[in-house]
């Protein structure tokens, strides 16, 4: 393993011998700067693993060189160690609030140096780790996310043209046969699409662009998707939104919420019942709801709807399979959004899905 490199910044010549020394014969390579500057040119020459820094420093203090390191986005990650003797918890506050790890107080005891160096220094190993592993594992996802929906393309076309087939043919059974098949692939890509879009979530791999756009054309073509999947269980989809309320928000993450919403209230929403979209407009905000007449949700679903460590599944009307994922991407996707998302409910009586985007008034 190679040798982990400490640079050290002390004005005192003395003390920049007798650290470089300790340092050595525990084997980390040292480099030295004796002022602030130096110090900022040794960066640009080579990244350090450790900066131990003093603070009474001549034309640039160690406060302000630390605030100079932290400005420069290769080094932001370094721990820097605070050498002084100075005791005042104002000077610990002030240099921990700059980003510093840790206070090594002047006479130094080198065994407690040595411990706080290797305490910081392995943790700077684990979070090199760390990110080499996220690096990995979102490599993976775009991987899987590439190859899985070059799956799903043909595989739906391919159950279409099975219907078509059976329908031509008048076969009852292959009918129901292949309506199943296009359904649960059908299912099964939604579920992909929205594991892959909370993957990016959570690695911040979701580009946010917002803009201006009419909330009333959003609702509507996104009603026209669902227009079909409405029809095969009779329920009607309405909206009572005005034309030219605009808002400001992303067009992609608007228009993923308001499928998943619509969706969710398809799945819970009985033969023959009714789904609404209407506005509210609040403040500086509009309020956007999809309310159904449907299965309603109990107080304890309430509570664990929009978390990901609690699990929340249940079987639509129809006996749709549901993993809760929809509902925790909403929220997720709201908060990208600057808004929010909430739901109120009873049992027998259906939900109002509720979020809120940036209003934007016309020009």
């Amino acid at each position: 393993q190679p040798k982990e490199t400490i640079l050290i910044v002390d004005d005192n010549l003395v003390n920049l011998r007798v650290m470089m020394q300790h340092l050595s014969e525990e084997g980390y390579e040292t480099r030295i700067a004796q002022n602030g500057q130096q110090a900022l040119e040794q960066l640009n020459i080579a990244l350090p693993d450790l900066i131990l820094l003093d603070i009474m420093m001549p034309d640039m203090d160690g406060f302000e060189t630390c605030q100079h390191i932290k400005d420069i986005p290769s080094a932001q990650n370094i721990p820097i160690i605070f050498m002084t003797a100075l005791t005042e918890t104002e000077s610990k506050v002030k240099g921990l609030k700059l980003g510093a790890v840790d206070y090594i107080t002047k006479p130094f005891q080198h065994e407690e140096v040595l411990a706080r160096i290797n305490t910081h220094l392995t943790i700077r190993r684990q979070q090199v780790a760390l990110n080499h592993l996220n690096a990995t594992k979102d490599r993976f996802f775009s991987i899987i996310a590439h190859d899985l929906r070059g799956v799903f393309n043909p595989l739906m076309i391919s159950t279409d043209m099975l219907i078509k087939i059976a329908m031509k043919e008048d076969s009852p059974k292959m009918i129901k046969f292949s309506t199943a098949v296009r359904k649960s692939t059908q299912n099964a890509y939604e579920l992909l699409e929205n594991l892959l879009t909370w993957s990016r979530c959570q690695r911040n791999g979701i580009d946010v662009s917002f803009g201006k756009m009419d909330i009333g054309q959003v609702i509507e073509r996104n009603l026209l998707l669902y227009k079909e999947k409405a029809k095969q269980k009779n329920i009607s989809l309405t909206h009572n939104v005005p034309k030219n309320i605009l808002v400001y928000a992303d067009r992609n993450i608007t228009d993923t919420i308001l499928r998943n919403l619509i969706a969710n209230a398809l799945k819970f929403t009985y033969p023959d019942g009714h789904i609404q979209i209407f506005i509210e407009s609040k403040d500086n905000s509009v309020h956007v709801s999809v309310r159904d007449d449907g299965i309603g949700i109990d107080q304890d679903g309430l509570e664990k709807l929009f978390k990901i460590e609690s699990k929340y599944k249940k079987k639509g009307t129809a006996d749709e399979h549901g993993t809760g994922l929809g509902l925790i991407l909403c929220k997720e996707l709201s908060i990208k959004n600057n808004g929010n998302i909430w739901v109120t409910s009873e049992v027998g009586n259906g939900s109002i899905f509720t979020f809120t985007l940036q209003t934007l008034e016309l020009e």
